[in-house]
């Protein structure tokens, strides 16, 4: 369904019997189980994935003790200001010194190599003085100082992923660093998504009078691309009872989740609630938040169903506060809770009690360093372009009322948020 952009949102009461932002989560999340299948991927492959099973390390890390600068190995009970060492030889990384270390002597070392059987203690070369054949201690270190034990950073048998771990690019590494080839990952939720009426058009098509371009599906789309899911896309479903009940039938057939938009309020040809209730469950469908108050929620089969607002708006916000935590579970990993920052407000926010509000917003900060929010411009749930230009959204708690400029506020960064749209003012 449509929105008039010119037609800013009123700030009517809210009305009774909608459930919250919170009790809506929670129901949301109580009935996700994430997928069974599991698979073997080769590490290459696993960036973004959660982990199915622990990983133990099979060796430890580091596999050996070495060196943490470049300098000279020797015994640290005979370390002293001015003391000489004779250089019995030299050790590499990937060329360790064999030789034997007898009292009086050290051995050049570089940064990583092995330290020689007999050493504990690496002197850094700049508090050296060295010659050909002997080294003299200008400033002597502690006992132990400049060495990395083996197993210091992860012993042989510890454990360095957990089930329900999402692989970021440092666990990555720390995967690689103990020689795995392949890792074990759930699998990856199927998400189905296609958006409905008889207004909306495909980009690139001619546009009749009183039609609009379908934007939804192409943003929610994107949105589950960085959500590591499986998109089948099913396009554009017309107002049809019988054409909406077939997609919604195949779309429970080959998915575990099902994201439409439009078509979830009480308009006259806004059928998917009334089908859903005929073929599976509506566990709700009005929220007490704003944009994004007709979102339906229930199950079709063994898909969950997300039936999010026609409005560009509500469907974002609605998308990020209510489908990506789901998302996450389903994966296999544990969702979290949105990071809040403090921020002073810029404007004033008109606002009555009752219910959860998202407004879009540039997050800055001024030459104190101090956290600044101002709002993108008009807040109308079909503004899109309110949507493009923001960073994050500032939240506005139920029990909240309309704000005056210089009062902090809560803000949730947005996902595609970065360090170089928060900049100085």
């Amino acid at each position: 369904m449509t929105h008039d952009p010119g037609k800013p949102d009123t700030c009517e009461d809210p009305p009774r019997n909608e459930l919250s932002a919170a009790e809506a989560r929670a129901r949301i999340l109580a009935a996700v189980k994430p997928v069974a299948e599991r698979e073997r991927l080769a590490l290459g492959d696993a960036l973004g994935r959660v982990i199915a099973a622990e990983v133990p390390s099979p060796i430890d890390v580091p596999g050996h003790t070495n060196s943490a600068v470049d300098g000279y190995a020797l015994r640290g009970d005979e370390l002293a200001d001015g003391a000489r060492f004779e250089i019995a030889g030299r050790a590499l990384a990937g060329h360790p010194f064999d030789g034997k270390m007898l009292p009086g002597t050290c051995v050049a070392i570089t940064t990583g190599a092995a330290v020689p059987g007999g050493a504990d203690t690496v002197v850094m070369q700049e508090d050296t003085d060295a010659r050909d054949t002997d080294v003299v201690i200008r400033r002597a270190c502690g006992r132990g100082d400049n060495v990395r034990q083996a197993g210091e950073d992860i012993p042989a048998g510890g454990i360095i992923a957990r089930a329900s771990d999402r692989i970021t690019p440092p666990l990555l590494g720390v995967l690689a660093s103990l020689g795995l080839g392949a890792v074990e990952v759930c699998g990856r939720p199927r998400v189905a998504v296609f958006s409905t009426g008889d207004e909306i058009r495909e980009p690139g098509e001619p546009l009749p009078r009183g039609c609009v371009y379908d934007s939804n599906r192409y943003t929610l789309r994107a949105l589950l691309a960085g959500s590591g899911v499986e998109t089948i896309d099913l396009g554009l479903i017309p107002d049809d009872r019988e054409q909406l009940r077939h997609a919604l039938t195949e779309a429970a057939a080959v998915s575990d989740a099902i994201l439409t938009s439009g078509g979830v309020s009480v308009g006259e040809a806004d059928f998917i609630k009334e089908i859903l209730a005929e073929l599976g469950t509506v566990a709700f469908w009005k929220l007490a938040i704003k944009p994004g108050r007709p979102l339906t929620f229930g199950t079709l089969g063994k898909s969950l169903f997300f039936g999010l607002p026609g409005n560009p708006v509500a469907a974002m916000v609605t998308f990020l506060q209510f489908v990506q935590p789901a998302l996450e579970k389903l994966s296999g990993a544990t969702p979290q809770p949105p990071v809040r920052l403090r921020a002073r407000c810029r404007d004033r926010l008109r606002k009555r009690p009752g219910r959860r509000e998202f407004q879009r917003a540039i997050l800055t900060r001024d030459n104190s360093g101090r956290l600044e929010v101002a709002l993108t411009g008009r807040q109308g749930s079909g503004v899109l372009t309110s949507m493009s230009l923001a960073n994050c959204l500032i939240v506005l708690t139920e029990e909240q009322e309309s704000i005056d400029p210089g009062t902090e506020v809560g803000v949730e960064l947005l996902p595609w948020a970065t360090i170089a749209t928060v900049h100085s003012s």
